[in-house]
């Protein structure tokens, strides 16, 4: 029953992009972010749904009149140009067949993404887009949020199978990054019960961090609790909610949580800790004898004998960082740097510009979110193989939409 609904939905989803093709977009994400063909078990399970979408969304564009032009600028210049970049690095990889497959994977999320700046062309559309991704992973946060009390946190919370976020480190550091989504769409709303759900949520979804039992999340949590009571106006109310909540988080987690948790300050006693500097020294090792990185998917036994410092403990890359550091070399690690940078530059002018402005109060709220999210990204990331999950990436469309939805406020305000 379940494999012949979420067909229906995506066939009559994918009708109505050839109608508004910005709704693929928000069909897409919700597939791409919910898996929600891996909730059944029959025909489903493995059908292309996402590829069918975006079949009929690139036969729905070239009749849309609700395009806009992509923005041309610095930033969007450097991440087409780390797009080309990954493509030259898995032409001379050390494994070119893997590195292909990988390559294909990571293009169809890059263009899908970058499509969202030629057809989300306002607030409102965007706002939908946000709605879809923190529904769509918020099955996962708050339900996990449910099982880690029934659990008494005694269990580990994990994502969907053959996706991104399957790992429960994974899933934790990503439902960090759209708790703050969850604060925008609090601030936008007026019904109350929608207001309400809004912050059981965002409650649910701080449970299943910690639930998850991962190190990097408790990190990144301190560093989101950090930013927010830095950026929040009532810095004593502020900072009082965040102790309660960490408090009553740490005193509710069992005897197995703090025992890992303590493993952060003794990571030399760790054997996972000592594994993921092995392969962080083996990313840096490769990166500073091939130019163009060794390409994706390399973390193998054949490639650390030849440049990790213990060659028969072999990690994934477990950072943002040291994953793009060994794939794609140093230039390719400055390329990935540079795109977060600009986006947080650009972000920081927005919200610059529309402080202590009414008229743009929502645009200042989404702006400040979206840098807190980046905050949990960057440095729940360090410690996790998230390079090219999708959120991140959006995150970077959503900040130049931002700034392009508030030049053209501006603009007809001045008119």
């Amino acid at each position: 029953m379940r494999d012949v609904l979420i067909t229906l939905l995506v066939v009559v989803g994918c009708v109505w992009t050839l109608k508004k093709p910005y709704l693929g977009i928000l069909l897409w994400s919700w597939i791409s972010y919910m898996n929600p063909h891996r909730l059944s078990w029959g025909f489903a399970y493995d059908f292309p749904f996402a590829q069918m979408v975006a079949l009929s969304l690139f036969v729905a564009i070239p009749f849309s009149k609700s395009m806009q032009k992509p923005p041309i600028n610095a930033l969007t210049l450097v991440w087409f140009a780390f797009i080309v970049f990954m493509a030259i690095t898995t032409f001379f990889a050390y494994f070119p067949e893997e590195a292909f497959l990988q390559y294909k994977k990571i293009l169809k999320i890059q263009v899908m993404v970058l499509l969202t700046l030629v057809l989300i062309t306002n607030i409102d559309k965007l706002r939908q887009l946000i709605w879809v991704i923190v529904l769509s992973m918020g099955y996962f946060s708050i339900k996990g949020g449910f099982f880690t009390l029934l659990t008494g946190g005694s269990q580990r919370v994990w994502g969907p199978n053959g996706s991104f976020i399957e790992g429960n480190n994974e899933l934790a550091v990503a439902t960090l990054m759209i708790i703050p989504l969850m604060a925008y769409l609090y601030s936008v709303q007026s019904d109350w019960r929608v207001k309400y759900g809004l912050l059981a949520g965002m409650g649910f979804s701080f449970i299943a961090a910690m639930g998850s039992q991962s190190r990097g999340a408790f990190i990144a949590f301190a560093a989101v609790g950090l930013f927010f009571w830095l950026k929040s106006k009532q810095k004593l109310l502020g900072g009082m909610i965040m102790v309660v909540l960490g408090v009553g988080i740490i005193a509710f987690m069992p005897e197995s949580w703090h025992e890992r948790m303590d493993t952060i300050q003794d990571y030399e006693q760790d054997g996972s800790a000592m594994g993921r500097i092995n392969a962080w020294y083996y990313a840096i090792n490769a990166a500073n004898s091939n130019l163009l990185g060794v390409g994706f998917d390399s973390w193998s036994p054949e490639t650390f004998i030849l440049y990790a410092p213990n060659p028969y403990d072999v990690h994934a890359a477990h950072s943002i960082y040291f994953s793009v550091l060994a794939d794609h070399g140093w230039l390719g690690l400055m390329l990935f740097l540079l795109i977060f940078y600009g986006t947080w530059k650009k972000l920081a002018k927005v919200i610059k510009t529309t402080h202590q402005q009414p008229a743009y109060q929502e645009i200042n709220v989404l702006a400040r979110m979206i840098q807190v999210s980046l905050i949990a990204y960057w440095v729940g990331g360090a410690f996790l193989s998230l390079s090219y999950f999708d959120l991140p990436w959006h995150l970077v469309s959503f900040g130049l939409i931002v700034e392009k939805v508030l030049a053209e406020k501006m603009a007809r305000t001045q008119a």
